[in-house]
């Protein structure tokens, strides 16, 4: 009998640890790998094994084995980088997803190319209909009209193109943008017409308008082409707002981005990217900034707070504002005058108050605040604001945000470190930027404050990374390779070198850095046991490969949750 009971212990015993053994089959395994997992405890290993879309092993080939079993699928990464997949920091994703649908002028050279493009395109499309475009910037022609104020070229040429359908056209930025006759005729521009407060209509010297509108200035065509738009089928916006959606994702995943932080979107998207969320339709995660006025914000924004919807891929826990433009469209709040406009410091956007009355709503919410401000008077009156807010809200991790933070005074770069303050910068912007910075602020700023990623960093800040597409390519190497070499790809004109991240720093914005910017580190962001399998294989180590190799580097397969929604064909 006392042997009969031994016998049954020990059959339980082995009943129970072969249950255990099956229970850990993996679904996938990536072997054969040269894995960097963004986690200093356990920073590189050869193999991760995966079950229901989290990473329950990740360790040697020899000891992976063992999560193999007869339904395993084995990818084997033939001693490719593997990596945490990347984090757009800040984007906007349908703008991105419409600018691959829309005339897309991040690549043009000249503004004759332009031109050229929208009358090819109104002669596709019935008068009347809007033409719509973006990415133009002036600073990066090869050429300038001779006819120019401040290097704008006048609309004439843009007006004889396309004399029937009313264009506007996004500068780069998206902080001006270029309208033909037709538009102005629509919009009611007449010479007599007042600039708006916060905004600039650039006008010759006998006060005709070139079709230039700086800043709030581009409103009346916003309204414009709201109406415009709100008497088409709904259906038939809805349906390209989806094809948008689509494109968006598909770009996103072809560059190895399995989340994306969207810098502000709409009642109505917030609206329809849950939808999507909950149907399990998302194959990046989205991670939303509100943008509405506080009037708007304060009765609603309580039912818009979402996290972690469908199994985490969408959340909207964050409010977006702003308090001035871009450098490139003179729209940048300085605190001293423009070098190359003596006199002028930009603009200051959004009233003060307002941006302190949705700062506000985002404390009573429990919210993250993410403010847009790139000059170095727009960036100290958003840490004056968080300072005066945060002592009020009491809570140690807010995460709050300054979006951009491109050009700052000295003396407030310790300010980011001692309030806890994120750096969300792109680091693409820098090197876009570079050909026209020291113009703008002259050498003295422009060397010590701008893009002063080494500063920050050295002061703890933690800085979030990006692209801010559509204004940018989405492409994190991109950015990358210009957060570690500061220099331009074209004539490889490097922008004050000193400033430049490590590799590891560079990884650790675009992975880690960028989940925790959003209270998303506890599941992904690095390659850790119990987080999500979102991970890329590459087919150069961006750790060791030569610098000019990281724009050279193919994403070979991109993974989000488990599943393999990317590999190169």
């Amino acid at each position: 009998m006392h042997h009969n009971k031994h016998f049954f212990l020990l059959s339980c015993i082995i009943i129970a640890l072969a249950s255990c053994r099956t229970s850990e089959v993996a679904h996938t395994v990536v072997k054969n790998a040269k894995v960097y997992t963004v986690n200093k405890k356990n920073p590189e290993a050869q193999a991760i094994a995966i079950k229901n879309g989290k990473i329950v092993a990740i360790s040697s080939d020899k000891e992976i084995q063992e999560y193999i079993g007869s339904d395993t699928k084995v990818i084997d990464a033939q001693g490719q980088f593997v990596m945490p997949g990347f984090i757009e920091g800040h984007g906007h994703y349908s703008g991105l997803g419409y600018s691959l649908m829309n005339l897309n002028f991040l690549k043009s050279k000249s503004w004759e190319d332009i031109v050229a493009a929208v009358g090819k395109r109104s002669l596709e499309v019935k008068p009347g209909t809007w033409i719509i475009g973006r990415g133009w910037h002036q600073e990066k022609w090869d050429s300038i009209p001779s006819k120019n104020i401040l290097g704008y070229p006048y609309h004439d040429a843009l007006s004889i193109a396309s004399p029937d359908n009313p264009v506007v056209l996004y500068h780069a930025s998206g902080h001006s943008l270029f309208a033909n006759k037709k538009a102005m005729e629509v919009v009611g521009i007449t010479p007599e017409t007042p600039d708006p407060v916060g905004g600039l209509i650039v006008k010759d010297a006998i006060g005709n308008p070139i079709g230039v509108f700086e800043e709030r200035a581009m409103m009346a065509f916003k309204q414009s082409i709201d109406t415009y738009e709100s008497k088409l089928n709904q259906k038939e916006l809805d349906s390209t707002w989806h094809v948008a959606i689509q494109k968006a994702e598909s770009e996103c995943l072809a560059k190895g981005i399995t989340s994306f932080q969207d810098a502000g979107s709409t009642f109505d998207e917030l609206d329809k990217y849950e939808k999507l969320a909950t149907d399990l339709k998302l194959n990046v995660r989205l991670w939303v900034m509100a943008r509405h006025s506080a009037k708007e914000l304060a009765p609603v924004i309580a039912k818009y707070k979402k996290v972690n919807v469908g199994n985490h891929f969408y959340t909207c826990n964050a409010i977006k504002s702003e308090v001035d433009g871009a450098l490139g469209a003179f729209g940048a709040w300085l605190l001293k005058p423009y070098d190359d406009k003596p006199g002028f410091v930009g603009q200051n956007t959004t009233d003060i108050y307002e941006v302190k009355r949705i700062a506000d709503i985002a404390v009573a919410n429990d919210m993250q605040f993410c403010v847009h401000a790139i000059g170095d008077r727009a960036n100290r009156v958003v840490l004056d604001i968080f300072e005066g807010m945060l002592e009020k809200f009491k809570k140690e991790d807010h995460r709050w945000r300054i979006e951009h933070a491109q050009h700052l005074d000295t003396m407030d770069i310790p300010r980011f470190a001692k309030n806890k303050i994120i750096a969300s910068m792109q680091g693409i912007h820098c090197t876009s930027d570079a050909l026209f910075v020291e113009k703008r602020l002259g050498p003295q700023r422009a060397k010590l404050g701008s893009y002063a990623w080494r500063s920050l960093l050295d002061n703890g800040v933690i800085i979030a990374n990006g692209t801010d597409a559509p204004v940018e390519d989405v492409d994190p190497l991109k950015s990358l390779y210009a957060s570690v070499t500061r220099k331009r790809e074209d004539n490889g004109f490097v922008f004050y070198a000193e400033q430049a991240m490590t590799r590891a720093e560079a990884i650790h914005t675009y992975t880690l850095g960028n989940a925790y910017a959003a209270f998303e580190d506890g599941y992904k962001g690095s390659l850790e046991v119990g987080k999500v399998a979102d991970l890329i294989i590459l087919d150069k180590n961006l750790l060791t490969c030569k610098d000019e190799e990281i724009l050279q580097a193919k994403v070979k397969l991109t993974m989000v949750d488990g599943q393999v929604k990317y590999e190169k064909p």
